[in-house]
């Protein structure tokens, strides 16, 4: 299995030998800990759950869970498989299961806009401000129907913008670093600096 899960450092370039720039986002992803193996037979599906980073606090259910391992993860991701695992709990799963030019995805949760209007939200553009209008240019407007008398559901309106689970696809890994646990992607991946992402292989190297 090649997964792993790691923290967003930020975004910088390669300079290729031909000269070609590339942006790369740098992802620190220190080695992660098997902490539980699901079988069909067991579960009633394949997966492995990996632990990532130093957690402080942890609940006495999650020491029990995951004291066989003997790791105090601070985060727990579950990664689903065709085949049954050939892992076992306490292995370690790092950057060197990653090759350059492995095509992967990345799934991160998208940076917080806060409470934000349609035309930020939904990009609307503004009401016409002509002579006689009262400057109400970003409001909404009407959003029913004549029939049925109701809101439909989906209505695009003011609302939490943001802070949603984003997932890339088809990113290339362009670096990496084995020595300091980094790896950096071609391209640009969801969530603010520090935030957690999980990087899957969908494809190998062509």
């Amino acid at each position: 299995m090649q997964a792993i899960i790691g923290t967003k450092i930020g975004m910088t370039q390669i300079i290729g030998e031909d000269g070609i720039v590339t942006p790369v986002t740098i992802l620190s992803a220190d080695p992660s800990t098997v902490t539980q193996i699901k079988t069909v037979a067991h579960d009633g599906y394949n997966a492995v759950q990996l632990g990532y980073g130093q957690g402080k606090n942890l609940s006495k259910s999650v020491s029990g869970h995951v004291k066989a391992a003997g790791v105090s993860p601070k985060i727990l991701k579950e990664f689903r498989t065709a085949d049954e695992p050939e892992l076992k709990v306490g292995d370690k799963i790092s950057v060197e299961n990653f090759k350059l030019g492995d095509k992967v995805e990345v799934t991160g949760i998208s940076k917080g806009k806060g409470y934000a209007g349609t035309v930020k939200r939904w990009n609307f553009i503004e009401s016409r401000n002509t002579h006689g209008f009262k400057g109400n240019i970003r409001r909404v407007g009407s959003i029913g129907s004549g029939y049925p008398q109701k809101v439909w559901k989906g209505k695009k309106m003011p609302g939490r913008m943001g802070h949603d689970q984003v997932t890339v696809k088809n990113l290339i890994v362009a670096y990496i670093d084995t020595e300091n646990n980094l790896i950096g992607v071609k391209g640009a991946v969801p969530g603010p600096k520090k935030g957690i992402v999980t990087v899957v292989l969908t494809e190998g190297k062509e």
